[in-house]
């Protein structure tokens, strides 16, 4: 969680301080810690 959290912050920060782009494999790896995150904490039993 605290990776996909400090994965956010410096995307905003990229973006709105340093002025790059996030082009679609970027976002396509972002949506797949996301994914990851939530297949761990997730509780699926119950």
């Amino acid at each position: 969680m605290q990776e996909a959290i400090t994965l956010l912050i410096f995307a905003f920060f990229a973006v709105f301080h340093l002025g790059e782009t996030i082009k679609w494999n970027t976002a396509v790896a972002f949506m797949l810690i996301l994914a990851a995150v939530f297949f761990a904490f997730y509780d699926f039993y119950n």
